[in-house]
């Protein structure tokens, strides 16, 4: 489990492909010497949630499996891209942000940025199968980020994203026609499972 709140960044140093599909992914992360983090553990990556492997030094190790790779964008990044990075939460730690399993339910697109006050609008494509789960004023986890809708259009969302954001995660450097993971909240998926089994 996460909140989306970035605190920690990362840059893969090393990605290699398996024969079978998958592909070993080594990063280089920051907060390892404070959070301590374990083979074994969950850190989420770009907002995809991996299982530590080896950790050496400053470099953590992930297998990612092929679902993970269809579903996120991690397949599509090269050695030496920055991704953001979330350590799990541990028990009493201050909850800012929203819920995260980091569980990637589809890659978008990137339509738009404009600026707005002192930060950004970003507009993103709203996949159509889980376009009824991002909602206006709802939360949505966009490469492992929480963050508010703030409009949606048919086919289409938009984020009001503030100077800190832009600074501190990926998301300030992800250019028009990138593809962004999206986790909707974990709320609305379990609402719209209900609704669903009902007819």
């Amino acid at each position: 489990m996460f909140s989306g709140l970035i605190s920690y960044s990362g840059r893969i140093a090393e990605m290699q492909r398996d024969e079978r599909g998958g592909m070993r992914l080594v990063v280089v992360c920051e907060g390892i010497e404070r959070e301590h983090p374990e083979v074994k553990d969950s850190i989420a990556v770009d907002g995809v949630c991996l299982t530590a492997t080896e950790i050496l030094g400053d470099r953590i190790a992930f297998d990612v499996i092929p679902e993970t790779i269809e579903r996120s964008t991690l397949g599509a990044r090269t050695p030496g891209d920055r991704v953001n990075l979330e350590y799990s939460l541990r028990v009493g730690d201050r909850m800012g942000g929203h819920f995260v399993y980091a569980h990637v339910d589809a890659r978008a697109r990137v339509i738009a940025r404009t600026p707005e006050g002192q930060g950004e609008r970003m507009r993103i494509e709203r996949p159509a199968r889980i376009a009824d789960g991002i909602v206006e004023k709802g939360y949505v986890a966009v490469d492992g980020v929480s963050l508010t809708v703030a409009a949606t259009g048919p086919d289409w969302f938009e984020l009001a994203l503030i100077p800190e954001t832009i600074g501190r995660t990926t998301l300030g450097a992800r250019p028009v026609g990138s593809d962004v993971n999206l986790e909707i909240d974990p709320l609305a998926r379990y609402v719209a499972a209900a609704l669903g089994a009902r007819g």
